[in-house]
């Protein structure tokens, strides 16, 4: 199975595992899920560290070096999944979502994220 973490899965996964529930924690670390996560994920970090959001204090470059060496695979903004997620109902205004979403679409993956309002998108979305 793929899986693409959403921008906070991914930081709890890195950083605060014990805000995880215990089926997403053992699905990430089966032997048998592909964990990706999103340059999207990366550049929404990079930005609200930049706008220093007290309650948004983590390091882009930390975590990206964290998540490739724990084995995650770097999915990439590709054409197609920008057109997707252009292509997406008005569910949800936030476009690092949208972006997430479309790249599920287009990878296949299944999108794990705790914001309720994306599951309105696709089958492909399941909240923790």
């Amino acid at each position: 199975m793929r899986v693409l973490l959403d921008t906070h899965i991914l930081i709890w996964v890195l950083a605060e595992p014990h805000k995880l529930s215990q089926p997403v924690r053992s699905l990430i670390a089966s032997r048998t899920t592909n964990v990706l996560f999103s340059t999207v994920s990366i550049w929404e970090i990079g930005i609200k560290a930049a706008l220093l959001k007290p309650e948004f204090s983590w390091n882009p470059g930390l975590i990206l070096a964290e998540a490739k060496a724990i084995g995650f695979v770097e999915c990439m903004i590709s054409s197609n999944a920008a057109i997707a997620a252009a292509g997406l109902p008005k569910h949800h205004g936030d476009p690092f979502d949208r972006l997430l979403i479309g790249q599920a679409l287009e990878e296949p993956a299944r999108l794990i994220t705790a914001d309720k309002i994306l599951a309105l998108y696709s089958e492909l979305v399941d909240v923790m």
